[in-house]
């Protein structure tokens, strides 16, 4: 049976996970530079050992409200096409996960939001706790418009 691990965390008390080789690292939550003219979801860049990272409030991009940052906000660095790497901010990192990808369903249209559903690949259950997959790179392919469309798949 084929397994695939998943890294999970929080955003407004629900479970996420993205595929663990797309993390790079995990950050504490730290002051950012804003980028003046952004998309509302940018909340700015951070210095990353000379690699100048976006970050993303995964809040405001799956509309949901904002919340104050604790001590247990984290800045999710995952790797997109090879060269960039960009930081998503959730409420909470959780734990490594290993599902089996037969029990992956595909996801139901529960969501009344087309943008977050836009990037879910499925649904899995784990210990009776729902973990709702995305589809990384899809979910930032979606908000980085600038890159030219010129890939492969």
């Amino acid at each position: 049976m084929a397994f695939h691990q998943w890294a999970t965390f929080k955003v407004d008390d629900e479970l996420f996970g993205i595929d663990v080789m797309q993390v790079k690292e995990v950050l504490r939550f730290t002051e950012m530079t804003p980028v003046p003219g952004s998309e509302h979801y940018i909340l700015g860049i951070i210095n990353l050992r000379g690699n100048v990272v976006t970050v993303i409030d995964t809040r405001r991009l799956f509309g949901l409200p904002d919340a104050e940052t604790g001590d247990d906000t984290r800045i999710i660095v995952v790797e997109f096409n090879d060269q960039e790497v960009i930081g998503l901010v959730v409420d909470s990192v959780d734990e490594v996960v290993n599902l089996p990808q037969n029990e992956v369903e595909r996801a139901p249209n529960v969501s009344g939001d087309e943008a977050s559903r836009r990037f879910v690949q499925g649904v899995c259950y784990n210990n009776d706790l729902l973990i709702i997959l995305l589809d990384l790179t899809k979910m930032l392919l979606s908000i980085t418009p600038d890159t030219p469309d010129d890939s492969a798949y």
